[in-house]
C-alpha cells in the first residue's frame, strides 16, 4: 500500500516529560519503531514525535534537542517553567500537526505495539477518541489501585461519563476534535476533563484493554497528595462548565 493510499495522513505522537534522561533514549525508539510499522502497514502516510520538556532539571533537555537534530521527525518543545501534567499536555495537543493524535507518558506504560489495533479500532468504529485501559493494575501497588477506583467512580457521578481507567494515558484521537475541545486543566485532571468534554459534546469514544508495564525508573508523583488535591480542586473548578456542555455531533 503506498503512502497516499493510507488509512490517516499523519500521526503526531507526544510525551510530555519532566527529568525522563533515564526513559527518553528507549522512549523515542519505542515510538519511531512503532510509527515505521504503522507506515507499512498503511496506517498511516507519516509521523512527528513532539517531545513535551516540562522544564527538566537533567539531562532530559540536551538528549531531546540531539534527538531533533538527527531526525526532522522529532520535535521538541522546552517549557520555561514547570508545568506539571496539564499543561504538557495541553502544550503537546497544540503543537500537534497530525489529524491523529496520541500522547502517553515517557515510561510506555504500554507496548508502543498496541497503536495498531488502536488505529483499527478507530477506523472500524468510526471512533473520535480511542481510550486504552489497563486489564491488570495489580503492578501499580494497592494504593493507586483504590486511589483510581474512586477517582472514576467520582468522575462517573459528577459527570456521567461511565469510563475505564479515565486517567491512563492513551488518548488517540482525531485532530479535528480540537475544533470544539479546548482543555484548561493544569494538573492531571486532564484526562478526565479531555474525555468529559468529548463525551458531552457527542463524539464517539471507543475503549480497549491493554497489559500494563509500571514504571521501573525515575519517580511517579501521580498519587502524591498535592496531585490528589489539585485534582479535586480542578474538578470542583470546572464541574458546572463541564455540565453544561451541549453536543454537536448526533450519535
Amino acid at each position: 500500500m503506498t503512502p497516499t493510499a493510507a488509512h490517516f495522513q499523519k500521526l503526531s505522537l507526544f510525551f510530555p516529560m519532566w527529568n525522563e534522561e533515564e526513559y527518553i533514549g528507549r522512549t523515542l525508539a519505542a515510538a519511531h519503531e512503532a510509527c515505521a510499522m504503522l507506515i507499512e502497514l498503511g496506517e498511516i502516510a507519516d509521523y512527528e514525535i513532539i517531545v513535551v520538556d516540562d522544564a527538566s532539571t537533567d539531562s532530559t533537555p540536551r538528549l531531546a534537542d540531539e534527538a531533533a537534530a538527527a531526525d526532522p521527525r522529532v520535535k521538541v518543545v522546552h517549557h520555561p517553567k514547570n508545568r506539571k501534567l496539564g499543561g504538557s499536555i495541553k502544550t503537546g495537543f497544540a503543537t500537534a500537526t497530525g489529524d491523529l493524535v496520541l500522547y502517553t507518558d515517557a515510561d510506555l506504560p504500554f507496548d508502543m505495539g498496541e497503536l495498531k489495533r488502536a488505529c483499527r479500532i478507530m477506523r472500524l468504529y468510526e471512533a473520535d477518541i480511542v481510550s486504552a485501559y489497563r486489564l491488570d493494575r495489580t503492578g501499580e501497588g494497592y494504593v493507586r489501585t483504590v486511589y483510581s477506583f474512586f477517582y472514576n467512580a467520582l468522575v462517573r457521578v459528577f459527570f456521567g461519563v461511565k469510563m475505564r481507567d479515565v486517567n491512563f494515558a492513551f488518548k488517540l484521537c482525531r485532530g479535528h476534535i480540537f475544533e470544539h475541545i479546548t482543555l484548561e486543566s493544569e494538573g492531571s485532571f486532564i484526562d478526565a476533563e479531555l474525555v468529559i468534554r468529548a463525551n458531552k459534546l457527542g463524539y464517539h469514544i471507543v475503549q480497549f484493554g491493554v497489559d500494563y508495564f509500571p514504571r521501573t525508573r525515575g519517580v511517579s508523583t501521580l498519587s502524591s497528595p498535592s496531585v490528589i488535591v489539585k485534582i479535586l480542586r480542578e474538578m470542583r473548578h470546572l464541574r458546572r462548565d463541564l455540565r453544561a456542555i451541549e453536543p454537536i455531533v448526533k450519535r
